[in-house]
């Protein structure tokens, strides 16, 4: 295969499936010209359980899309999630001494809002600035050039567990591909369905995917807050397996099809099939009953997520209302319930702003692939060579544990 130019990948290592997604940057944007998607085995609620599998698992992903795009895979963007990351807002100050203020003092009062203490099987993931303030004039998003005396960093810092982020990088490597960065899943997500102007507003992402529901709040165009929830759609699957008596295989083939999150919406006539177990006959039953077994659990879930926002203490700033997006959010009526759990405007988030194979990616189940891969274009365009990046360093870290550990 020939090997292209500018192409990024983004892999999104997900609990139900693991997907790999190729781009090439352009001087129009970024196409995205291949896709390859494998069911997961190996992941549980975002954490590697088995090494092997999910090895397995990312080089059929990965095959399938090179095949696709025609191009050699080497190097690629990898999302992370999982019930072990942690999000907290940390402030770092340091002295600009009344000259302007250049790149070098916003590096340095990053640098400073890092400080912080963490245990020791905890390792930093992301830095992400919010805001600035040079001497008493805060809410500045580019300090560099102002004058003052004084500089603050207003940053969001997302940590996580140092044994599943090395599992991450071990299953990567060992299908022969390096790891550019690690991102955060739900801020992935938030650059393919997010406008700024949502973002500007305030909004809340819900990226529900089978094994996690991850949240990211923005609000004045930064990130104000994220979590995940060790809760998704694999929930759903085991109680329409139990409740139908059906097995697991066919439950979330039955949830895929026929799943609906708000019951009012199902005509009462409506039959559906559902396979037995130990070699019964099918039986017909109503998808009535189908969502009598999906709402409760889905909103639930819902529920969770709105105490974490509530917790957060930005409810109250969320004029742009929630998007959900990831695997689960297809679910027909979702949107309904969502709007009844959270009394705020809801919408399903769909990736934009890129070519190519759009009809193809048209689903927010590509989320997170096609936001991984316009973090990386940001990246490259900011940076080509990987210099002065502030995540770096903890990307050489992930190597220098691997090459230590394993």
């Amino acid at each position: 295969m020939a090997k292209k130019g500018h192409v990024i990948v983004g892999l999104d290592i997900g609990t139900t499936k693991t997907c790999a997604v190729v781009a090439e940057m352009t001087d129009t944007g970024i196409d995205i010209i291949g896709i390859g998607s494998h069911p997961s085995e190996g992941l549980r609620k975002g954490v590697v359980v088995n090494i092997e599998n999910t090895v397995e698992t990312i080089k059929k992903a990965v095959e399938e899309a090179e095949h696709m795009s025609g191009c050699e895979i080497s190097s690629v963007y990898a999302g992370v999630a999982g019930g072990h990351i942690k999000g907290q807002n940390s402030l770092g100050i340091v002295a600009v001494k009344g000259r302007e203020v250049d790149d070098e003092d916003v590096q340095r009062a990053v640098e400073a809002s890092r400080a912080i203490a963490i245990p020791l099987d905890r390792e930093i993931i992301q830095t992400l600035p919010q805001s600035f303030v040079v001497d008493d004039q805060d809410g500045v998003r580019d300090p560099v050039g102002m004058s003052g005396v004084r500089l603050e960093a207003k940053v969001h810092i997302v940590t996580g567990s140092v044994t599943s982020i090395q599992n991450i990088v071990k299953s990567v490597n060992r299908v022969g591909l390096e790891i550019n960065d690690i991102i955060l899943e739900q801020l992935a997500s938030s650059e393919a369905v997010l406008s700024a102007d949502e973002k500007d507003l305030g909004v809340a992402l819900l990226d529900i995917g089978g094994g996690t529901t991850d949240i990211a709040v923005f609000s004045e165009g930064s990130v104000k807050h994220t979590a995940v929830l060790p809760v998704g759609g694999n929930y759903l699957t085991s109680d329409i397996a139990t409740g139908l008596r059906t097995p697991l295989s066919d439950a979330e083939k039955i949830k895929i099809k026929y799943g609906c999150a708000f019951t009012s919406l199902i005509p009462k006539d409506e039959v559906i099939e559902v396979p037995s177990v130990g070699g019964r006959e099918p039986r017909s039953v109503s998808r009535q009953i189908l969502g009598r077994i999906i709402e409760p659990r889905m909103e639930e879930i819902l529920n969770m997520a709105y105490r974490e926002i509530v917790k957060s203490g930005y409810e109250d700033i969320l004029a742009a209302g929630i998007v959900l997006t990831g695997g689960t959010s297809i679910l027909d009526g979702i949107t309904e319930l969502a709007e009844h759990v959270f009394n705020m405007p809801v919408r399903k988030g769909y990736p934009t702003g890129v070519g190519g194979l759009t009809d193809v990616i048209n689903s927010p189940i590509y989320a997170t692939g096609v936001g991984l891969v316009m973090y990386g274009s940001k990246n490259m365009s900011k940076d080509p060579k990987g210099e002065g990046n502030i995540f770096t360093s903890t990307t050489r870290k992930i190597k220098k544990w691997f090459l230590e550990f394993f």
